[in-house]
């Protein structure tokens, strides 16, 4: 039996539908920074109005609630206003991030604005053909990651357009997939909110500094990808901190032949373990506590953490805002992110007696249990969702070109 798209497609377009280049489509222009600058006055009053910026445009077409900066609408030169129901998109930084304004705003020049339709085409659908084409662009970039794109570039990008009907519908299925990717994507928020407030305390629990609760803080000692085998000794590398593990793991997934390891450096029940080299500032320093009963090697640029405390509650507070805060704190974007012990030793964690740890260790562990895991909380269903989505996506949104 045809589904509905297969139906329209072979009644409407059945030889293929007209490809077209974006600028075919709608003008286009990129935003702009106020000027003067020292006319531009952050967080106005009543003549003011949103000024959106890359990190204010999120994955869901959506700009965010509400932005980081406003800005006075009185002496602004050469800004770019955008009315609600505008589709920007990213061009700079995180790009090919694609949104349909909700309020009337100005925009950097780092994002660029469709209007003036040259042709019938539902925003939306024009919206998600976007946002697929970015994400084939970034996966064919060259290097790592797709930084930023040209004016140039960007003209050239073609993009399908079937009959209205059509878009109506493809919009219609891709919606419902969103909409299910965002619902748990704010449930996973709504546990890491619940997390974060069941860990914050007021002046009855003493804050400490991590390393006045070490009883030893050292480096554990390099281990080679090349130095990995299919059994032997259980071993952690710093990668797997960021891949592999979450708040908590009781084996591990490499193994390495220990005679082959100078200088060895062991970890056992209890102890933290955090990746002090990484890609992210926002991720630096990340995280977990080892809770097997294993002899286990831990390799370089991974920091030790030996104490008496639960080991569960202080991974779980190391994963909170607060905490990442802190990691982050003096930490500048670059190819590769450090950090020491020292900056860990300097984290200042709530420490109430071990019973309240462990009363907190119980209910979080549940929410970990739905939340975390790796095969059957709300990650690997949003995983799923998402794999599912982008399937459907490309099918959805490719069509055969009309021969001229």
């Amino acid at each position: 039996m045809m589904s509905k798209i297969e139906e329209l497609i072979e009644r409407l377009c059945p030889d293929g539908v007209e490809w077209k280049e974006l600028g075919e489509v709608a003008n286009f222009r990129r935003g702009a920074f106020p000027q003067p600058y020292g006319n531009a006055k952050w967080y106005g009053g009543e003549n003011s109005m949103p000024f959106v910026q890359v990190a204010d445009v999120d994955d869901n077409f959506n700009l965010v609630a509400n932005t980081r900066h406003k800005i006075s609408t009185i002496a602004i030169e050469k800004s770019v206003f955008v009315k609600r129901g505008t589709v920007i998109v990213t061009l700079q930084g995180t790009i090919g991030r694609v949104a349909i304004t909700q309020y009337d705003c100005y925009i950097d020049r780092t994002l660029a604005l469709f209007q003036d339709y040259k042709i019938d085409i539902n925003k939306k659908y024009f919206a998600y053909q976007l946002k697929q084409k970015f994400d084939y662009e970034k996966k064919t970039a060259r290097g790592s990651t797709l930084k930023t794109i040209t004016k140039e570039e960007f003209t050239k990008f073609k993009i399908p357009i079937p009959p209205l009907e059509i878009q109506e519908e493809i919009v219609h299925i891709l919606d419902s997939f969103t909409e299910l990717t965002a619902e748990l994507t704010a449930r996973k928020k709504q546990y890491e909110f619940y997390r974060d407030s069941l860990l914050t305390f007021g002046d009855e629990v003493e804050r400490v500094k991590l390393k006045d609760v070490a009883i030893k803080l050292f480096r554990g000692n390099g281990i080679k990808r090349d130095d990995l085998t299919n059994d032997g000794t259980p071993c952690v590398r710093y990668g797997e901190i960021y891949t592999e593990y979450g708040i908590h793991f009781e084996k591990c997934k490499s193994f390495t032949n220990e005679n082959q390891v100078k200088n060895k450096k062991y970890i056992e029940y209890g102890d933290i373990l955090f990746a002090i080299t990484g890609e992210s500032v926002e991720e630096i320093g990340k995280s977990t506590a080892y809770i097997g009963n294993e002899k286990v090697l831990a390799g370089g640029d991974i920091l030790i953490l030996k104490h008496n405390q639960n080991p569960k509650y202080l991974s779980y507070f190391l994963s909170t805002e607060d905490a990442k805060k802190q990691k982050m704190k003096g930490k500048v974007k670059s190819k590769v992110v450090h950090t020491n012990a020292e900056s860990i030793g300097n984290i200042l964690i709530p420490l109430p007696p071990l019973p309240e740890q462990e009363r907190i260790v119980s209910i979080l562990d549940k929410f970990d249990k739905l939340c975390n895991d790796i095969s059957e909380g709300l990650p690997a269903e949003i995983d799923e969702r998402k794999k599912q989505y982008e399937y459907y996506r490309d099918k959805l949104l490719t069509f055969k070109e009309l021969e001229k």
